[in-house]
């Protein structure tokens, strides 16, 4: 392999001809050589909109040349398309801060920018990588800004629809059967009825309720600490730059982003992730529940509970012909362990903060990336190739409703508790209906019965 050299402050480094990155990269992708998460491609693109704002609000304020500015401007957006990603090697774990991936990305665009221009890489001429690209920042607070862009675009461009679009998908299903009476359940035992439009769209309320916690959430995540530098006090920045640099990202994302009232708490702290991620692991237990939901009521086909089918994707054993397995919501729920598992990891970085910057930040970006990335992308998969072909089995759903004891229930204010509980435990025991041992017991009449105990009309309150 041939390479050429590459200087920092520590010396030359052998870096290979054909990549972008420079000599700090290098020795981190030597120096760490640890699993083999890798930036995800979010926080990449995010990296390229805080330089491209950077470097373009450092231009209007006198910080460098508006020549310079545009090379930054050109290369980072090849960053933020993706043109780049293979000269983004780093893994996670790495210098807590973020300091090698963000020196990664000065590298690329200062390479970049300088190879259009015409000068070889390498070169630092005229674009420098810490002068320029990296001009009024430090990784302190570039770095977590970052990830805070990430996290509001990926929430914003897919997770958000997504559940919009699972609770239409929902919805549109809660009012298709409105009109099928089932019986409930509770303890996993037999309860009163409802209709199976009304168990679904308690579904559909559940994500509404989690998609009400992430958008609060977010309102903390669009406060960036750009402009803190080091350790929050702003050094090296011009007066109006931690302003204008959530103005400039604000307008290339369509993002409302603000400056963080206080830099301190940003780079020291890192409340604003681990409540996003609060609220994604609250938007985990709901997809578990309703997914699990769908897996006991598609249970079967003829020795489980049986209510609705499924749509059948694709053989579900290797040694028994013609089963079909829940998958997609076997998928899903893999999918929220692993959300709710990277919440506990945020959480116990967030707490470990020292003094004036907190040093568990690639882990931090690379687990709340990937929640966000899981959440929307099995939520999407569960909607397209499960919820949205859900269907009752209508004679077995009544042939369990009408099986209930618990129908008694409404025969309460007309005998009392006592009356009808004697009426469940003797039909359970000797295998009788509810209306046979109620006439017997001469609790009421057989058209008594009847007129208390319709099941469709246990399914809202008493007029």
């Amino acid at each position: 392999m041939e390479h050429r050299i590459e200087k920092d402050t520590m010396g030359e480094v052998k870096v290979p001809v054909d990549r972008l990155w420079g000599a700090q990269t290098q020795r981190s992708l030597e120096n760490f050589c640890i699993g083999h998460e890798r930036m995800r491609r979010p926080l990449i693109r995010a990296m390229g909109l805080v330089k491209q704002a950077a470097a373009a609000v450092n231009a209007e304020l006198g910080g460098i040349t508006s020549e310079i500015a545009s090379a930054i401007n050109s290369a980072a957006e090849e960053v933020i398309h993706g043109d780049l990603d293979d000269h983004f090697p780093l893994v996670v774990y790495q210098t807590g801060s973020g300091t090698q991936s963000n020196m990664n990305c000065n590298e690329v665009i200062a390479n970049r920018a300088n190879q259009a221009l015409g000068q070889p890489l390498g070169s630092q001429n005229p674009v420098h990588p810490n002068d320029h690209v990296n001009h009024a920042q430090s990784t302190n607070d570039s770095f977590p800004t970052a990830i805070h862009v990430a996290c509001a675009s990926e929430c914003h461009d897919r997770l958000l629809p997504a559940i919009d679009a699972l609770r239409k998908c929902l919805d549109e299903k809660a009012g298709e059967f409105s009109t099928v009476v089932k019986i409930g359940r509770t303890h996993l035992q037999d309860a009163t009825p409802l209709t199976l439009g009304q168990e679904i769209s308690g579904w559909s309320d559940q994500l509404r309720i989690t998609q009400r916690q992430i958008q609060d959430s977010l309102t903390l995540v669009l406060e960036l600490p750009i402009g803190g530098t080091a350790v929050g006090t702003g050094l090296n920045t011009r007066p109006g730059y931690a302003e204008k640099v959530p103005a400039a990202l604000a307008s290339k994302t369509g993002i409302p982003f603000i400056p963080a009232p206080n830099k301190f708490a940003q780079l020291g702290g890192k409340e604003a992730i681990v409540g996003l991620s609060g609220s994604l692991k609250s938007l985990a237990t709901a997809l578990h529940k309703i997914a699990n939901d769908v897996r006991w009521l598609a249970s079967g086909p003829r020795c489980g509970i049986g209510e609705i089918t499924i749509p059948a994707n694709e053989p579900g054993s290797s040694i028994m012909p013609g089963k079909v397995n829940p998958t997609q919501s076997e998928a899903m729920t893999m999918a929220c362990a692993r959300v709710i598992g990277n919440d506990a990891s945020i959480g116990f970085s967030g707490a470990l903060g020292n003094f004036e910057l907190n040093v568990y930040m690639p882990v931090i970006g690379d687990c709340i990336l990937q929640s966000i990335d899981l959440l929307a992308s099995s939520i999407n998969s569960f909607r397209e190739n499960c919820a949205s072909g859900i269907e009752p089995v209508q004679q077995h759903i009544d042939e369990l409703l009408h099986r209930s004891l618990m129908l008694v229930t409404a025969l309460n204010p007309h005998i009392g508790y006592d009356k009808a509980a004697d009426v469940a435990k003797t039909a359970h025991a000797e295998g009788k209906t509810l209306r046979e041992v109620a006439v017997e017991k001469g609790y009421c009449s057989a058209e008594e019965f009847d007129g208390w105990v319709i099941p469709s009309e246990m399914t809202f309150p008493a007029n």
